[in-house]
């Protein structure tokens, strides 16, 4: 039983003189919560949230080309890999104790069309790049975005008619990019596009190929934010983008819609739901995670990450206790696992406190 503030216990006479009780300015201090906090070691044994490698996931850009790493400006610390340079970081996410990891092309502007048709191509970026790192660290999960956004001419995440973006015409395309990246050894596809219908089609599209144990990630609640902007930077879709994502995306206003559209995936056969962004977001992770019990993840997009960098690179914060505590965030809240670009950082310091 927990004890209101204001009261004891019954049996409290018993065990002392009240009158002998110590007090500091009148007040009874027999109830002291600092006890806990005493030492580090009772702070570890009454801890309610943990914070370990294995609760991250790794996005990974690619780029063509070999041997090669290209900063992002606008995510310091952030390349682009090469396939081979992929391969190493796969390596070293399977030797800190990350689980997986999730690839995102930076597609050639050439390769670029309305229909998003290199998504299709079975030797595009990603594809070649999953290969690889299956060859060379199968132990490590694999997670591929489906959305069209990294192929398209426009930037969209679907097929684009005038200004609307076709909803049931970008479903079948994206059953054809899921069976794509299955067939080239994805783990886990990860629908990030928020088109009506996707999850259903997508699970029946790879079910019907003998793709039964290739897992679901929806992005069932992706809000249309402001916190995108160095993830297109990455992509090479932020100078490309017609317009904006509203009409697919999430308002950030809402969080009754949210609860909608991940019970609607998880009927349609989601293995496992995302809340993007992250820290903006901590109530809808909590009462997602809260209502459905169903693994949830969140994703610090790189928009959180810039910022943290930024305020630690110019000595206003401290970089790593910031990193280390936007992401203990996100278990207080409910989430599973993080998508996050600190995944190794995070994991050599989670190494070196212990």
């Amino acid at each position: 039983m927990i004890w209101p503030l204001n009261s004891k216990p019954k049996y409290e006479p018993l065990l002392r003189d009240q009158a002998q009780a110590p007090s500091a300015g009148g007040l009874d201090l027999s109830l002291r919560l600092r006890r806990n906090r005493k030492a580090e070691w009772s702070r570890k044994l009454v801890r309610e949230n943990a914070l370990s490698p294995a609760d991250l996931v790794w996005p990974i850009f690619l780029n063509e080309g070999e041997n090669l790493r290209e900063p992002v400006p606008s995510l310091p610390g952030v390349e682009r890999l090469s396939i081979d340079e992929a391969v190493r970081a796969a390596a070293e996410a399977a030797t800190l104790g990350i689980p997986a990891i999730a690839l995102f092309p930076n597609t050639a502007p050439a390769l670029r069309d309305e229909k998003g048709s290199e998504a299709l191509n079975p030797e595009n970026l990603v594809c070649r790049a999953l290969r690889a790192i299956k060859r060379e660290t199968p132990q490590i999960g694999l997670i591929t975005d489906v959305a069209l956004d990294p192929y398209t001419s426009h930037g969209h995440d679907g097929l684009l008619r005038g200004e609307e973006i076709l909803n049931d015409e970008t479903v079948f395309v994206l059953v054809q990019q899921a069976l794509n990246q299955a067939r080239a050894g994805a783990d886990v596809i990860a629908p990030s596009d928020m088109m009506d219908g996707r999850v259903g089609a997508i699970r029946a599209g790879l079910d019907a190929h003998h793709f039964q144990a290739v897992q679901i990630l929806s992005y069932a609640a992706k809000y249309a934010s402001a916190f995108y902007g160095p993830f297109r930077d990455a992509i090479g879709t932020n100078a490309i983008l017609i317009g904006d994502k509203r009409t697919y995306q999430m308002d950030p206003a809402n969080t009754n819609e949210a609860l909608r559209e991940v019970a609607q995936d998880i009927e349609e056969g989601a293995d496992m739901v995302m809340v993007k962004p992250g820290l903006p977001y901590l109530d809808v992770i909590y009462r997602v995670k809260d209502h459905f019990g169903l693994p949830t993840f969140a994703y610090q997009v790189s928009g959180e990450y810039a910022m943290i960098m930024a305020a630690a690179n110019n000595g206003w914060i401290d970089g790593d206790k910031a990193m280390l505590e936007s992401l203990l965030a996100f278990k207080r809240a409910g989430a599973d696992a993080i998508f996050t670009y600190f995944a190794p950082r995070a994991a050599k310091k989670l190494k070196e406190i212990g």
